[in-house]
């Protein structure tokens, strides 16, 4: 019969040692860190700056909507006005 314990190999505290080390290679440095934050403001910075560019779109097509004229509205005003000036000439001559 076979020994569980002889199919365990032990641990011992340099192999633990040795797993930790392992574990903290992977893990970021402060410097890493600080590297992330200036890229993150950086984002920020565009984020805003990209967020003014669509306010300024957003007022613009506001604008543009509030003071838009229906085309119904300027095919009338046209005709009146061609409608005059066809009389004005006409009395001019």
């Amino acid at each position: 019969m076979i020994n569980k314990k002889d199919k365990k190999s032990k641990m011992t505290i340099d192999k633990l040692a040795m797993m930790v080390a392992k574990g903290f290679e992977n893990t970021a440095t402060k410097t890493d860190l600080e590297g992330l934050q200036g890229q993150i403001k950086g984002l920020k910075n565009q984020i805003e700056g990209v967020q003014g560019q669509i306010e300024g779109v957003n007022n613009r097509i506001d604008d543009f909507v509030a003071t838009r004229v229906k085309h119904e509205d300027h095919n009338k005003l046209k005709a009146r006005v061609d409608f005059i000036e066809e009389k004005l000439e006409i009395k001019n001559s």
